[in-house]
């Protein structure tokens, strides 16, 4: 195995602070000569470390006024969360702890809010997402599991859960991709899945407002469990 570059560890290394939240957007990154040393790299290292993440928007530049963190990191999701997520893996459950939140909410609003235009359509995510499980096209199981949820979203009638939604599962699309392509080898997952969907809509059908958060829960719980094995079983493979 190639041995990462030092920029890219240095990089890695700020980013971890940034996560960490020992930098937050707008904080200024002490000077090239303190984090040199903080860090035990050379100036020029930590440069193309700082040119590498000024370049994915994690960092910016101030004329005559040092680098900073974005702010962008608080504006919405996308980059550079995306590549962070790609690089940090952990961080994965750290989303699907905030989705866990944030879908049971709009679920459990659906179920109080939803107009009978709303609960069609729904309705009609729900039976494109049943047609693409019983088929083998992943990319057509991700779009319809995404539709379905972004629907119920809708049906909060709260503009921020369907935003922030919108932009959470945008963010989320390839490693929703890579879950359900690893739970697809699995017979039951299948219909496991398709269940937890239909309970989350039978609940809103009828109105069943807790119902429609347990429900809900229940799904991104299955879903933090299964990324959960995933790294352990990632860790044990790594030398």
């Amino acid at each position: 195995m190639t041995a990462p570059r030092l920029a890219d560890v240095v990089a890695r290394e700020i980013e971890q602070r940034v996560l960490a939240g020992r930098l937050k957007p707008g904080d200024r990154l002490p000077s090239e000569r303190d984090l040199s040393a903080q860090l035990g790299v050379s100036r020029a290292s930590l440069r193309e470390a700082i040119h590498k993440l000024a370049a994915r928007g994690l960092l910016e530049s101030r004329q005559g006024g040092g680098t900073f963190v974005t702010n962008r990191l608080d504006s919405g999701f996308g980059n550079p969360w995306e590549e962070i997520l790609r690089d940090h893996p952990a961080v994965h459950e750290d989303m699907l702890e905030f989705r866990y939140m944030l879908e049971g909410r709009a679920a459990e609003c659906a179920a109080q809010r939803a107009t009978v235009a709303d609960r069609e359509r729904v309705r009609q995510c729900l039976a494109q997402l049943e047609e693409a499980f019983a088929g083998d096209d992943l990319d057509r199981q991700v779009d319809t599991d995404l539709a379905f949820h972004q629907a119920i979203a809708e049906a909060s009638h709260n503009v921020i859960v369907g935003h922030l939604t919108a932009s959470l599962l945008r963010l989320m699309r390839d490693n929703l991709r890579r879950n359900l392509s690893e739970l697809m080898q699995v017979p039951a997952a299948r219909e496991q899945l398709l269940d937890q969907h239909r309970a989350v809509w039978h609940a809103i059908e009828q109105g069943k407002a807790g119902q429609a958060l347990e429900a809900a829960a229940d799904h991104i719980g299955y879903v933090r469990q299964n990324l959960a094995r995933m790294l352990r079983s990632d860790a044990r493979l790594k030398p």
